[in-house]
């Protein structure tokens, strides 16, 4: 796989080189964790890559879930890219603010509603600064463009399908969270939920995917972080994290592999760790 794949990753190189094209749409779905006290839409308003749209991963979900930003209906998805002026026939780009940290996750959103036509920014908004190109403070023009989408439910878990897979063994759930947080040695950022992991899962820590400037791994290394993690290849995957943000550049590493039978459990920790009759593992 060459290392610009506009369904998967593309460079800086490559984004600056379309950025004209009238068929290109770019998305900043910059998102943080609170600790981290970053305003995604302020430090959107304040600088983003030319052209960019505002993906607000909270605001794009499914309110009527208790469960942070899951994925939204697909009317709803739909009509907020209808109003961003994101349709059918354009080329997706989306990218971050932390590197690649969130982008993903709308990568994974798009994959879900059936778009293909949609790569993740390798390195994010902090690699097109440190090389210098160009950004801009004016929001983006919009015109209304028609969208079709076709649900893929392959593509996403729910806590039974993941509770039967956990008991069975008939795939591998890889948790991308911290290794202390995986073993439970730290409490969850998230009040009220137990420490820990679900039982029988590995753990590959999203960050051992990426390189130092945030970008990602080459695919050969990629697969060895996985199968060092334990992982075998060869069953099918579910991934998962806190809140099913960072479980999508598992899924991102997974599909730059050329592995296509892999699925994210949308509820992840959030919801894991919330009910008291799912078992959990420590250590």
């Amino acid at each position: 796989m060459s290392a610009d794949d506009p369904r998967t990753l593309v460079s800086t190189d490559w984004l600056a080189a379309h950025l004209k094209d009238p068929d290109l749409r770019i998305l900043d779905a910059s998102w943080y964790l609170p600790d981290m006290g970053r305003d995604a839409r302020a430090e959107y308003e304040a600088a983003h890559i030319p052209g960019a749209r505002f993906f607000d991963i909270d605001e794009i979900s499914d309110h009527r879930s208790s469960l942070p930003h899951m994925a939204p209906p697909p009317e709803k998805f739909v009509s907020r890219m209808r109003a961003m002026g994101v349709g059918d026939g354009h080329q997706v780009v989306v990218y971050d603010g932390a590197g690649l940290f969130s982008a993903a996750r709308v990568w994974w959103l798009f994959r879900l509603m059936g778009k293909t036509d949609v790569a993740v920014l390798d390195g994010g908004f902090p690699k097109w600064q440190a090389e210098g190109r160009p950004v801009e403070d004016m929001p983006p023009v919009l015109r209304d463009r028609h969208m079709t989408v076709s649900r893929q439910a392959q593509l996403v878990k729910d806590v039974t399908q993941v509770a039967a897979a956990s008991k069975l063994g008939d795939h591998e759930i890889i948790d991308a969270r911290s290794p202390e947080r995986f073993r439970g040695d730290v409490p969850e950022p998230r009040p009220g939920l137990r420490a820990g992991h679900i039982p029988n899962s590995r753990n590959v820590h999203y960050r051992t995917l990426l390189n130092a400037d945030g970008t990602m791994l080459p695919p050969d290394e990629l697969r060895r972080v996985f199968e060092a993690a334990g992982v075998d290849l060869n069953k099918p995957a579910i991934t998962t994290c806190g809140s099913g943000v960072t479980a999508a550049i598992l899924n991102l590493a997974l599909e730059r592999i050329g592995k296509r039978d892999h699925a994210l459990y949308d509820g992840s920790w959030a919801e894991w760790g919330m009910y008291g009759d799912l078992k959990v593992a420590k250590g």
